[in-house]
């Protein structure tokens, strides 16, 4: 990174990034104790309100494995700033929307909009790249999970409390807060990507399987997209899965679940915010990434297991770790790619996730929704599934460098 482009950490770029990030977390995290149950209302049955779950969940990926590499390649083309913007102004568009679905297929037209729309995330992490150093990244990464994870601290609070008052409610305080993000980014947010470092946009590359060449030209970024791919997969069981098992398995309700959610995000927004930077520096960022992936998998065994509310609440815990694997895991791979390619290589890890998106709340929607007598058998699944990603992730990543400064060999 040239000089005159390099950002510090504590420079307002970063500050307004995070807000922004803030905010539009903030506001899917509102509709989350609502949304199942309004699904379970249209769908009329619960093994319904799984499936369907399922099926949005999907459509919402799929619509961010089509879109994301684009948006990764304008990004690049045409700098970060714009990209995150015209994305918020179409989230809050998708809140109004939503808040007047009248049936599923409604909330599915939303869910197809809400997908395209999110994809600015891959313009935010393209950003921090831009911003940061190398050797910066984890602890930037790890910044952007606490933003996240701090939108989701309060969210799923709020929306639990708002969701007294009705179900649709979230929705429009959501169509606000996106609103209100979009003019904070539109009077604040400064562009990050300088004019001589920009690359010509070309559908070769933002393709979603173009993109995913990208992930082919290095032994070590092919293996650690396989690690993205089943993180995300495992992940999905929360989003699918977890809400209606706290209703129907603990008979816990919007608010309770709502505090849950939000003890969940101050867990991850600790780990990622203030405990990643140091475990990096003590043990780097390959041993970090598999401690994150380890922990997350006990965590998921935990949850899974869990016969009580109160035991199911503590588990989140040691699933909390699992935030040590996002950020460590993204900063190795943008240190194996150009510093044009950076928009690129989110896009196409978006794309990853995606991929992961689309079958993985159908396939744990199925499973929850055919496993009544054994209802915790999906995050038993999920841990499994990240277990292998755990030891994909220390494979793919062995090499003579494997210290505190492991992650940064190939910068």
């Amino acid at each position: 990174m040239k000089p005159e482009s390099a950002f510090s950490l504590r420079q307002p770029a970063i500050a307004f990034i995070f807000v922004t990030g803030v905010l539009d977390v903030m506001a899917m995290g509102l509709v989350i104790p609502v949304l199942p149950p309004l699904i379970e209302e249209f769908a009329g049955s619960r093994s319904g309100a799984g499936l369907w779950n399922g099926v949005l969940t999907a459509l919402w990926a799929g619509m961010q494995f089509l879109c994301s590499p684009v948006i990764g390649s304008l990004s690049d083309r045409f700098g970060r700033r714009p990209v995150i913007l015209i994305s918020t102004a179409g989230l809050a568009i998708d809140w109004v929307l939503m808040a007047l679905a009248p049936n599923l297929w409604w909330l599915a037209l939303g869910r197809i909009i809400g997908g395209i729309t999110s994809s600015s995330f891959t313009a935010i992490y393209a950003y921090m790249a831009d911003v940061t150093t190398p050797d910066q990244r984890a602890r930037a990464y790890g910044l952007v999970g606490a933003a996240f994870s701090l939108g989701f601290v309060a969210g799923p609070a709020l929306g639990g409390v708002l969701g007294a008052w009705g179900p649709r409610v979230p929705f429009w305080v959501a169509a606000g807060l996106s609103a209100f993000a979009f003019l904070y980014g539109w009077l604040i947010l400064p562009e990050s990507l300088l004019q001589d470092r920009r690359m010509a946009f070309a559908w070769s590359r933002a393709n979603p399987l173009g993109s995913l060449r990208l992930l082919r030209s290095h032994r070590e970024l092919s293996g650690l997209a396989v690690v993205t791919l089943l993180l995300h997969f495992a992940h999905h069981v929360f989003s699918v899965v977890y809400v209606l098992y706290a209703y129907h398995r603990y008979g816990l309700g919007a608010f309770e679940v709502g505090l849950m959610l939000a003890l969940a995000g101050v867990l991850d927004m600790i780990v990622q915010g203030l405990v990643v930077g140091r475990v990096v520096k003590r043990f780097g960022d390959r041993k970090t990434m598999v401690i994150g992936l380890i922990g997350g998998t006990l965590g998921l065994v935990a949850v899974g297991l869990a016969p009580t509310a109160e035991l199911f609440v503590a588990a989140l815990f040691p699933n909390a770790l699992w935030g040590l694997a996002m950020p460590t895991l993204l900063s190795l791979m943008t240190q194996r790619v150009a510093e044009n390619e950076q928009g690129q290589l989110q896009g196409a890890n978006n794309s990853v996730a995606s991929i992961a998106g689309i079958f993985s709340p159908i396939f744990f929607g199925w499973v929850y929704s055919e496993s009544v007598s054994l209802p915790g058998i999906a995050f038993l699944i999920a841990a499994v599934i990240l277990a292998v990603g755990a030891t994909i992730a220390f494979l793919a990543t062995r090499g003579p460098a494997d210290g505190p400064a492991d992650g940064h060999a190939n910068s």
